[in-house]
């Protein structure tokens, strides 16, 4: 391999000569072997680099022109759209395990975006420092970037996702609103339910988790970039914190907004534990559906049996024929992976000292996976299993008339002790509910037949 020299204050480095990175992204290349290749700093965050380094630079050019001068500006904001796109990932290697700022990978950003521009420009004009970190502190973009990757992951993936299988349930909804089937609690029979209600349940749980990531939103919206160190300022021009909230808008088609107390967006990271306690809502009430769909489509025989799913592959290798609810399963050992990671977020938010919070990397790690994995298994569960689920109507007419929790419809008729009664004697003497009703006595058998009629007792 060749290699260049690149030099910082700590003095020369020797950095792979096909790379844009320069002395201090390589200081930390080599003093953080951990997770190397996989425990890579989120693309998000190196998105959210680009976006706030192009910001930065045109909101500088505006207030302090004669140092950000147009020419350096074309060559930043060149170099921040490849950063944007993607094109530039392989040069940004830094890991999660850095220093807890992610002061490291500020500065993998800055010197990437400086010799990527140098290069565009034709000539050595931007310093990583003194041009692309101009009026920044890492103290500030890194947050800064957190809520924008945040912003971005939430607005434009896990809500989309969430629409989707709200529009599957609604079809389904529809489909099946003529289908009476018993209810459940505590896993056992309960009175008669529509399995078009049952469905609505999982949809309205997926609408009030959209409603409160939309909420989680506003608070992420609000940016710690013009705090610069500690939430001072200093080194920043008057205007900046707001200008650059302004270009961060255009850029990215959101609404941010410089928060208005930098000395709490630098140290405290309580938004973020509070949106992903929203995703942690959603992951849970995933959890649910998915082991709805799963208890409802046992068996195909031995067990409910009261829905298919699509058969997406092979159960088993041993036994033939056998197909499990796998995306069923995917869905709860995602909801699981989240659920861990909120303990890690909010760990990681409780670890402010002084004037900085420096878990960073870890808090932005944990969020931006719990995201892109539901996100990912949200779309997943829906195009590979629920968009397939059928209905056993003759299986939930099977269970429905023979639960014996029917037997509440008599209440009114008979009394709950006497129905109790009714209950107890069909299951103990495996007899229907009207010849057990009949047999005590409670009620003649035209009289049952009269009031005993489960599909009204939805």
């Amino acid at each position: 391999m060749e290699y260049r020299i690149e030099h910082d204050s700590m003095g020369e480095v020797k950095v792979p000569a096909d790379k844009y990175w320069a002395a201090q992204t390589q200081r930390s290349h080599q003093n953080f072997p951990i997770g190397v290749g996989i425990e890579t700093m989120p693309r998000e965050i190196t998105h959210a680099f680009g976006i706030l380094k192009k910001a930065a630079a045109i909101t500088n050019n505006r207030l302090k022109p004669e140092k950000l001068t147009d020419r350096k500006l074309s060559a930043i904001s060149k170099a921040c759209d490849e950063v944007i796109s993607g094109r530039l990932n392989e040069h940004f290697p830094l890991v999660v395990w850095q220093t807890g700022s992610g002061t490291q990978s500020n500065m993998n950003a800055n010197e990437v975006i400086a010799n990527r521009g140098n290069e565009i420009a034709g000539e050595k004009i931007l310093h990583p420092n003194d041009d692309i970190n101009m009026s920044q502190s890492s103290n500030d973009t890194f947050p800064t970037a957190m809520h924008i990757a945040s912003v971005i992951a939430m607005e434009d993936r896990v809500i989309p996702a969430i629409d989707t299988l709200v529009e599957t349930f609604k079809r389904l909804e529809s489909e099946n609103d003529d289908v009476v089937k018993s209810g459940r609690t505590h896993l056992q029979d309960a009175t008669p339910i529509k399995f078009s209600q049952e469905i609505s349940g999982w949809r309205a749980s997926l609408e009030r988790d959209r409603e409160m990531i939309i909420k989680a939103c506003d608070s992420l919206k609000e940016l710690a970039l013009g705090g610069t160190a500690v939430g001072t300022g200093l080194n920043a021009p008057a205007g900046f914190a707001e200008g650059v909230a302004e270009v961060i808008s255009e850029l990215t088609g959101k609404k941010f907004v410089t928060a208005p107390n930098k000395f709490h967006s630098l140290t405290s990271k309580d938004e973020i534990v509070f949106a992903h306690g929203a995703l942690k809502a959603l992951a849970c009430d995933m959890m649910k559906i998915a082991n709805d769909v799963r208890w409802l489509a046992s068996g195909p025989r031995d067990g409910l049996g009261e829905i298919t799913i699509p058969e997406n592959e092979p159960g088993s290798s041993i036994m033939p024929g056998k197909v499990n609810p796998t995306q069923c399963e995917q869905v709860t050992m995602v909801a699981v992976q989240v659920m861990g990671n909120d303990v890690a977020v909010g760990m990681s938010a409780s670890q402010g000292n002084f004037e900085l919070n420096v878990f960073m990397p870890v808090c932005a790690y944990n969020f931006l996976q719990s995201a892109r994995l539901l996100s990912e298994s949200i779309i997943s569960f829906n195009n590979n299993c629920a968009v397939g689920i059928k209905a056993n109507r003759d299986k939930m007419h099977h269970n429905l008339h023979n639960s014996l929790m029917l037997v509440t419809a008599l209440n009114p008729y008979i009394g709950y002790e006497n129905a109790a009664k009714t209950a107890k004697k069909a299951f103990k003497e495996n007899i229907s509910l009207k010849e057990a009703c009949v047999q005590l006595g409670f009620l003649t058998e035209e009289k049952f037949d009269e009031v005993f009629h489960p599909e009204q007792m939805v």
